[in-house]
């Protein structure tokens, strides 16, 4: 792994931002950009931050993020939210690194599984599968359990059956393991 040294360039922000607000810049080195395969006509990035470092990485299409993920070995899902017969959101899942992609296919944001949110986390995302199964709080969960054929209230043993279907809504929610 080679590393480099840079310069943290600070700017003023302009417009109608406030007074205090900045903006941060650093330059890479032209190989290394060339390398991550970024060019005039493909800049959109993904950056990653953990704590302690930012990660940069080329934007992948969702089926590129699960090619990879399954060609490393880790355990991906695809989950398919209709509203009715239409797709409104697709979802690419890595459970081995908890990350994932999503992509919207209307722009009714109602309509889709995280709303005006583009770029959702993985605690958003485990949201959304248990708020399309029955609440773990709810009284007789075991007996509503034993009656759908569920071994555990887990979502990915529950939507299976349900679709994650709800009494309040026509969406539906479709699972499958990538292999």
């Amino acid at each position: 792994m080679e590393t480099r040294l840079a310069k943290l360039s600070v700017g003023r922000s302009g417009g109608t931002a406030s007074a205090k607000c900045k903006n941060y810049k650093i330059s890479l080195p032209t190989t290394w950009v060339e390398q991550l395969g970024l060019n005039e006509n493909n800049r959109e990035l993904e950056l990653c931050f953990d704590g302690d470092r930012i990660v940069i990485a080329p934007r992948l299409t969702s089926e590129e993020f699960a090619a990879k993920a399954l060609k490393l070995g880790h355990e991906v899902y695809k989950f398919s939210f209709f509203d009715g017969d239409k797709l409104c959101t697709e979802i690419y899942s890595d459970f081995t690194e908890k990350r994932l992609r999503a992509e919207n296919f209307t722009d009714n944001l109602i309509k889709t599984a995280f709303g005006k949110n583009n770029v959702p986390s993985w605690e958003d995302f485990t949201e959304f599968l248990e708020e399309r199964c029955i609440p773990k709080s709810r009284s007789g969960l075991r007996e509503y359990l034993d009656a759908i054929g569920a071994d555990s209230s887990d979502p990915l043993d529950i939507l299976p059956i349900t679709q994650g279907r709800m009494a309040e809504d026509d969406q539906r929610l479709i699972m499958e393991v990538l292999k």
